[in-house]
């Protein structure tokens, strides 16, 4: 009976520690609660459904926020963009340095280097001027970099890369 003990405690003790480390080192990601905005999957270490990361609204709104003040092809005047910055998001999910692929809800695609989010404060636009984006007004997700601030992102080259209505990103 004391050899069967012995082993309870020692498997309990396991659990705990390997339940521990987990948490430590992030572990999975909280479920979304609401619909799901954005996903993120490829080369991640933090997951929440199916090896990838899903994120709803209220998910993104808790990451560090950003706003962005520029001027861009599709709205008119300065507008007021705010959202997490992609890099952040990506290194919360644990992602790796690499191309990544951006997907629109229209299956619109482009791959930008990971170069441009180290460079520039690249945001997930989730408002514009304080309100929320919908997908009639270019969201829920809007990919937009800093215009008005890097004179140089005024090119083909970074118009393309602004995706609206991003659905997912896959880290390569």
């Amino acid at each position: 009976m004391l050899f069967f003990g012995r082993r309870l405690v020692f498997l309990t003790l396991f659990i705990f520690f390997l339940a521990t480390s987990m948490a430590l080192a992030g572990g999975d990601l909280e479920r979304p609660d609401g619909r799901v905005v954005l996903e993120v999957a490829g080369k991640i270490e933090r997951t929440n459904i199916n090896g990838e990361a899903h994120f709803d609204a209220k998910m993104l709104a808790q990451l560090p926020q950003q706003v962005i003040r520029t001027r861009t092809l599709w709205t008119d005047g300065v507008g007021t963009f705010s959202g997490p910055r992609i890099i952040d998001l990506l290194r919360f999910v644990g992602a790796q340095k690499g191309q990544l692929q951006l997907i629109a809800l229209n299956d619109y695609r482009i791959d930008i280097p990971f170069a441009d989010l180290q460079d520039y404060p690249v945001i997930l636009a989730t408002s514009l001027d304080g309100k929320a984006l919908r997908v009639r007004s270019k969201g829920p997700v809007w990919v937009i970099y800093p215009w008005d601030t890097f004179p140089e992102l005024n090119s083909e080259t970074y118009y393309v890369r602004s995706v609206w209505q991003l659905h997912r990103i896959v880290v390569e």
